[in-house]
């Protein structure tokens, strides 16, 4: 597949799985915008990786709870490369509460949650429909989780905040075919800083080891991993694929004893 000149938006793509997606599609030949909200220093390592593989690559502040900044960044995108081919739509948010624990999340905590992980995916979506549809072949890849499949996860809130972009993936995948593609990845348990640095040095090593030993595949999550799935989703391999959605997590479907929160 020719991918020159082509270019992807991938929101919270500063760090982590985000940023490991951004790379990959950079190694493809696809120009890069890369979106953050706070980490400017992460989100300018990230931006020159890209540009180090011999492609064009901006960055753009942003957050997708807001309108404004997604038709900004939906903007910046177009101004900088002249189209939007694929958006890759991984920034998310969640708060930690036990399930069991019905007093930990306010209303505003599943308000803030579905504000960026459903609303601001549809609102980037819209965002970049125009130009996602201009070329007939644009490509959405919703970063979801195995939460929204499985009710489980950091909160309540975070995993059925997962199962709606689920079901929007469904919806929208259905309302702009044919000339916009739409799939999920739902990734389990991945080992990021991200976890390093809520849980410690030690217990990410024991919910990595924990993971590594219960999962059908013996191998825990990494952004590497996940990214690969997502942009198979992103390129021509997959046209012949929308309503998507893929569990990409060593199998920790299989076997529950397995999962962790993600």
């Amino acid at each position: 597949m020719d991918v020159k000149g082509k270019a992807a938006i991938v929101t919270g793509s500063a760090t982590g799985l985000g940023a490991a997606i951004a790379e990959k599609l950079a190694d493809r030949g696809l120009d890069i915008v890369v979106n953050y909200t706070k980490s400017e220093a992460e989100a300018r390592a990230t931006k020159a990786a890209c540009e180090a593989k011999g492609v064009r690559a901006i960055m753009v502040q942003a957050n997708v709870a807001e309108d404004a900044d997604c038709r900004r960044l939906a903007r910046a995108a177009e101004e900088a490369f002249g189209r939007i081919d694929v958006l890759v739509n991984n920034a998310g948010t969640t708060k930690f509460a036990d399930h069991k624990d019905l007093d930990a999340l306010s209303a505003e905590d599943f308000t803030w949650i579905y504000q960026v992980n459903v609303v601001g995916a549809f609102q980037m979506i819209r965002a970049c429909a125009p130009a996602l549809r201009a070329h007939g072949l644009g490509s959405v890849v919703n970063i979801s989780s195995i939460a929204g499949v499985a009710g489980i996860g950091s909160s309540v809130a975070y995993a059925a905040s997962k199962g709606a972009l689920n079901t929007m993936t469904l919806s929208l995948a259905r309302a702009l075919a044919p000339e916009i593609r739409v799939n999920a990845i739902c990734p389990g348990y991945i080992a990021t800083r991200w976890f390093k640095d809520r849980f410690g040095e030690k217990g990410f090593e024991a919910i990595t080891s924990h993971v590594e030993k219960n999962t059908p595949l013996r191998q825990a999550g990494t952004p590497e991993l996940v990214a690969d799935a997502a942009v198979f989703f992103c390129l021509e391999g997959a046209r012949h694929i929308t309503g998507e959605t893929l569990l990409s997590d060593g199998g920790q479907h299989l076997d529950m004893t397995g999962l962790a929160q993600r």
